[in-house]
């Protein structure tokens, strides 16, 4: 299941330490613009080493456009990528031939396929990501003649989290510190604890909030199309992601249903719309126009720089201790990557909508 999507496809390939990780869009609409600079632009959003409290791991991640545009423009044809590996340092993973790292895909791979890549998780890596931004990228830039804008933030990382909801907060703010959050006070206490934890070999987990904006009514089918399955699906294929929650979400199961209910009201503009949005832009499982907001929690990340116990390829009690660049918090680099994987399932469903501009 290398393939996202279903009118609007990505098919992506590629290994931590491989020649190159890569993709082919397919059913992406022609003559929409295309901003090189952009695609870019979110990539290195994503890449690693881009400052302290990321793996010291030095890509320059350059995308490469192998088909599908032509002359500025989208002919409407499969768009085929690639991002070449430049960086990689084999030789740190020689130690995890022949043993299985803890919360790692080492052990379910091996007993699945009968063979696994120990060279940075392979398949099972992070950077596997790359792919799913280019992907994004593209969506985004689909998204635009419609006016609908795809924003993630860094919303906890541990215990240090924002105290108010998402409409308080500047999103100007967020690409202004290496932890993508927008309350630059909160940053600079998240930045800290990755760098304290950092320091002792460890690692740390915490939220990343998601809000698209300007999105039309009538996204989601019923049953088992609906909108918010579809971006759960989304952000649980996300390395290290362990849970998603939209609206009110968890912590609205403690109000009453009349505390709780979005009142349908007059638009000061004409038409419809809600008091409150505690639904969080879905209902039914339908888009109802109000802005959609969910929030993607991430575990820390799995290889600690320190020893841990564990079994080799035979279940011989073992020790491993990681050696290599790895990321403390995944945070920061993650936001790109849920805004890029929010913004092709709704480009997926105006295109299922078949909405005339498509």
């Amino acid at each position: 299941m290398n393939t996202f999507g279903n009118h609007f496809r990505l098919t992506t390939f590629g290994e931590s330490h491989g020649a190159a990780v890569g993709g082919v869009i397919d059913g992406f609409p022609s003559g929409i613009a295309i901003d090189l600079d952009f695609i870019q632009a979110e990539l290195d959003r994503r890449r690693p080493g881009q400052s302290l409290l990321t793996t010291a791991r030095k890509e320059g991640d350059k995308v490469e456009l192998l088909s599908g545009v032509f002359e500025g423009r989208s002919t409407g044809c499969p768009i085929g990528f690639i991002v070449r590996n430049e960086n990689q340092h084999s030789s740190d993973y020689d130690n995890l031939r022949n043993l299985f790292r803890p919360s790692h895909a080492d052990f379910t791979y091996q007993q699945k396929y009968g063979v696994r890549d120990h060279r940075g998780g392979g398949r099972s890596s992070a950077r596997e990501t790359i792919s799913r931004v280019v992907g994004g990228a593209f969506a985004k830039l689909a998204l635009k003649q419609w006016g609908i804008q795809v924003t993630a933030y860094t919303s906890q990382v541990g215990a240090i989290a924002l105290e108010h909801p998402y409409t308080v907060y500047d999103f100007s703010e967020i690409e202004k510190n290496p932890v993508r959050c927008p309350d630059p006070q909160k940053a600079e206490e998240m930045a800290a604890l990755i760098k304290e934890v950092k320091g002792e070999g460890d690692t740390i987990g915490g939220i990343i909030t998601g809000v698209i904006q300007g999105c039309p009514v009538g996204l989601g089918e019923p049953a088992f199309g609906k909108l918010h399955a579809q971006l759960g699906s989304a952000m649980l294929s996300i390395n290290a992601v362990k849970g998603f929650e939209y609206g009110a979400g968890f912590a609205g199961v403690t109000q009453r249903g009349s505390e709780q209910n979005d009142t349908f009201v007059p638009a000061p503009g004409g038409g419809i719309t809600t008091q409150t949005n505690f639904s969080g832009g879905i209902q039914g499982g339908i888009s109802n126009g109000q802005d959609i907001y969910f929030r993607v929690a991430f575990k820390p990340v799995a290889t600690l720089l320190r020893e841990q116990t564990t079994v080799n390829l035979d279940g011989t009690p073992t020790l491993v201790t990681a050696r290599g660049r790895h990321d403390a918090c995944v945070l920061p680099r993650a936001v790109p990557v849920v805004e890029a994987m929010a913004a092709m399932v709704i480009l997926d469903h105006i295109m299922l909508n078949n909405i005339s501009k498509c």
